[in-house]
């Protein structure tokens, strides 16, 4: 009978590209990894992956596996959930990954009310803008907060299950010395210097996409993901920036804030979790936390100078 902890290992060498790979992620040395997956080599008496430069692949008895690997896995946590559900009670760990950007105004609150309705529940929150969805496939997280930009196209993998949160639109951030708190029409901002994130980010094509249907393209002076640097060069007047409104905590001082009046720039904030036909209680609690955290938050009202 083929074991199913080698049937994840498979699957998350296959989404890893390296045996080491993914070692660190199952917190397992390489040795034990290549011992278990050669254990599944001799029930299965062929071979499941290949040398592919500095990365191995799946040979094609090991993609069609795989394939069942993933029924098999998704049954497992189907039934885990069942019976979850048949003990009606929240569980005592769940994982989170979090965008840096949602911590302190919605991961935060929500994981302060979770300790005081749960408090058996630890929840241990990985906070990264990396493949976030893909650690939640793989079965590294339990539940994910994420982002999609409106202008990209749903890439939610099979299996899973997102629930929108908020709509968070980017805000236009300036020195508090300067301009007024009138929306801003985002051609406006052909003649700024602005402090963006890289083009490579979800963040940054974002903004690219929205100056360029304004009939410009931005000029950028700093280009940096950190969010606070992109506050610290507007706050000191030396950019403007765009930053989306959670991730502006109201009590900093020294900027301004208006919202775009033409062509909003605004990200999806969701939940997301693995899909199963009964509801794990565990995931449902931590789903239902950020789901009030981010209903407070939209009640919120806009950010004033300072």
């Amino acid at each position: 009978m083929l074991d199913v902890r080698r049937l994840h290992m498979l699957k998350t060498v296959a989404a890893r590209g390296s045996i080491t790979a993914a070692a660190q992620s199952l917190a397992l040395s390489p040795g034990a990894v290549s011992q278990q997956l050669s254990a599944l080599r001799h029930d299965v008496g062929v071979e499941l992956l290949r040398p592919d430069g500095r990365t191995v692949a799946l040979t094609e008895a090991g993609r069609v596996l795989l394939e069942h690997a993933d029924r098999i896995l998704a049954a497992v946590q189907e039934a885990e959930s069942a019976v979850a559900a048949v003990k009606g009670t929240v569980g005592a760990t769940a994982t989170l990954a979090a965008l840096p950007s949602t911590v302190a105004r919605i991961v935060a609150p929500a994981l302060t009310a979770l300790g005081s309705d749960h408090p058996q529940l630890t929840v241990t929150c990985l906070v990264t803008d990396q493949a976030q969805l893909r650690e939640l496939t793989l079965g590294t997280v339990d539940v994910v907060l994420g982002q999609r930009y409106h202008h990209l196209p749903d890439a939610t993998p099979r299996g899973i299950e997102v629930s929108p949160l908020l709509d968070d639109p980017l805000l236009v951030v300036t020195a508090a010395g300067q301009g007024d708190e009138r929306p801003v029409a985002l051609r406006e901002l052909a003649v700024h210097s602005l402090a963006v994130p890289p083009p490579t980010t979800d963040c940054g094509q974002a903004i690219l996409h929205a100056c360029h249907q304004a009939g410009f393209t931005p000029t950028p002076r700093y280009v940096t993901a950190d969010i606070a640097a992109q506050l610290a060069v507007a706050r000191a007047g030396l950019a403007t920036a765009l930053v989306p409104r959670t991730a502006i905590d109201p009590a900093t001082p020294g900027i301004r804030t208006a919202p775009i009046e033409d062509r909003p720039v605004r990200r999806l904030l969701f939940a997301a979790t693995r899909r199963t036909e009964t509801a794990n209680p565990t995931t449902t609690a931590v789903v239902a936390a950020l789901r009030a955290a981010a209903a407070r938050e939209n009640r919120t009202p806009r950010l004033r100078p300072a």
